[in-house]
């Protein structure tokens, strides 16, 4: 069942995003918990900056209820995903789709050939969306090298152009 969501552009400090970045954040802890000596995220000192975000994405019920997150920030010539997530009421209801249409739309808007990602070996579910959304494994790049049990994953994007409201492309 298809739940329609519409994904509005926010800032990295909005407060609906900082709370989906909290709930990731306290079920990557549980999924991760048994491995306590392993960091499940990178020191704060590689956290992401707000001022390093190119874009953040928040999908809204049609009642206005904030049901997933995702961001987008350089990595050299790469748009990198960062922090996609979707509350556990709300998946397998389209959320997940909408919030990548949106990223691949905004990288090519933005100039980005690739997005990259980082996820880790106990999230599958993220693994097998990612690949049916296209994504393909590539090998773990810094700064997820410290991370033992990174997977990494490139999706190709093309670019778009983005003509003035006069201008008009040539036939």
């Amino acid at each position: 069942m298809s739940t329609p969501v519409t994904v509005c552009r926010r800032r990295w400090d909005d407060p609906d995003a900082i709370a989906l970045r909290a709930a990731m954040t306290g079920e990557m802890r549980q999924r991760y918990a048994d491995r306590l000596a392993d960091p499940i995220h990178l020191p704060d000192a590689q956290a992401v900056a707000p001022t390093s975000v190119a874009w953040t994405g928040v999908a809204y019920t049609a009642d206005a209820t904030p049901v997933g997150h995702a961001a987008l920030r350089w990595h050299g010539p790469d748009l990198e995903l960062k922090r996609m997530y979707v509350l556990p009421a709300h998946r397998g209801r389209g959320v997940a789709q909408a919030l990548l249409d949106a990223i691949r739309e905004t990288a090519g808007q933005l100039g980005a050939a690739r997005i990259v990602l980082q996820t880790g070996d106990r999230q599958p579910d993220a693994v097998r969306r990612y690949e049916r959304a296209g994504y393909r494994p590539i090998p773990v790049f810094a700064p997820y090298h410290v991370l033992p049990y990174s997977r990494c994953f490139a999706l190709v994007v093309r670019p778009t152009l983005t003509l003035p409201a006069k201008v008009t492309a040539l036939a």
